[in-house]
């Protein structure tokens, strides 16, 4: 089998692409940075790209849930092994590797640890190929399918707050479940779930989005200050939409999601999670085009939990048109969710209006 190499350096570029891939959520850039060094120190975690397998081998998605501001919030490395565990012990298939939900900060390099410590190939073939809020939009369109049983384990939390959970019933069920369960972690869990056939992967998920994670972060590392920003706006076919001072930046972590809004400049944003919506008088962009933020100074992305009042930013934007994305960011039912969390019109600058 053709293993993709990953060493210290294609770690760094995984965490700083996907954190760019993250659209504001998918997690913190220092803990992607921890536990991608963890995976390599501890065993040599695998990729391989999807033609590797075959199409009747199944895979496992293995990812994070819950509010990355949220102040109790607690998971470490072994949580996510032990999260896999009931997966291996009672899925009903043999598993032949571990899919990624998507692309993020610390989501990018999911599963790394678990393939170093189990021997499991990591599949590049994530679930998305950018941050999402929901759990929904991480399941491939499972949600589409009747019949579908999903099986879903969750771990997290310390003290009184540990909790291990794993449960099987409908895909929404078990979604809305291990969302609570993260509150009652204390925020955050690490999660396995939804064992499918790799021919389903290949034709609902994004096929490739890893390593193009790590080529965005190699332009990240090869550049510095706005220059950085500007050689991955160019990569990705996007475009730098304002520079400016952070102003009346509101979050409330509610529900397992962080919500909020801010301004950059003469540009309103609001986040679930990930950034959901960017206007200037006008809607300029609407997930899943992806919305970005960037340290003005330093280039590095800021996430919507970490970005705060009197900073400097750069906001960029990219057509969804031009990114890699799951068959669920096509599902206007999924968006409904979203209007209601954050206040704003989705499905219509989605679905019933023509791009200019």
């Amino acid at each position: 089998m053709d293993v993709i190499s990953l060493d210290e350096r294609k770690m760094e570029a995984a965490v700083l692409g996907g954190a760019v891939l993250g659209g504001g959520g998918g997690g913190p850039i220092e803990e992607g940075m921890q536990l991608g060094r963890l995976a390599l120190e501890i065993g040599e975690p695998r990729l391989v790209t999807v033609d590797e397998l075959d199409d009747r081998d199944w895979v496992v998605t293995v990812s994070a849930v819950g509010a990355p501001a949220a102040q109790e919030q607690y998971v470490k490395p072994i949580h996510y092994t032990r999260a896999l565990q009931p997966l291996l012990q009672h899925s009903e298939h043999r598993i032949a590797g571990l899919i990624t939900n998507e692309n993020g900060a610390s989501t990018t390099v999911n599963g790394w640890f678990q393939s170093a410590a189990t021997g499991l190939p990591m599949v590049d073939a994530p679930c998305n190929g950018r941050a999402h809020p929901t759990g929904s939009m991480g399941s491939m369109n499972l949600t589409e399918l009747e019949s579908y049983v999903s099986i879903q384990a969750a771990v997290g939390g310390k003290g009184s707050r540990y909790i291990e959970m794993c449960a099987r019933g409908s895909l929404e069920k078990m979604a809305a479940l291990v969302r609570r369960t993260s509150v009652e972690a204390g925020g955050m869990v690490a999660v396995a779930r939804n064992p499918v056939l790799v021919a389903y992967v290949k034709e609902n998920g994004c096929p490739g989005a890893i390593q193009q994670a790590i080529q965005i972060g190699e332009q990240m590392l090869a550049h510095s200050g706005m220059k950085a920003v500007e050689a991955v706006t160019s990569f990705l076919r996007g475009r730098i939409v304002e520079t400016g001072v952070v102003s009346q930046y509101e979050l409330t972590s509610t529900g397992g999601f962080d919500v909020g809004r801010l301004n950059i400049g003469s540009l309103e944003l609001t986040f679930w999670n990930e950034y959901m919506t960017m206007a200037k008088g006008k809607r300029l962009a609407t997930f899943p085009d992806l919305i970005m933020t960037f340290d003005a100074e330093s280039g590095l992305p800021l996430e919507s939990a970490r970005i705060v009042n009197g900073q400097k930013a750069a906001v960029i934007a990219v057509l969804r048109e031009n990114l890699l994305l799951g068959s669920p960011m096509r599902n206007k039912k999924l968006f409904v969710p979203v209007e209601e969390a954050i206040g704003k019109l989705m499905i219509k600058y989605l679905f019933e209006t023509e791009r200019s």
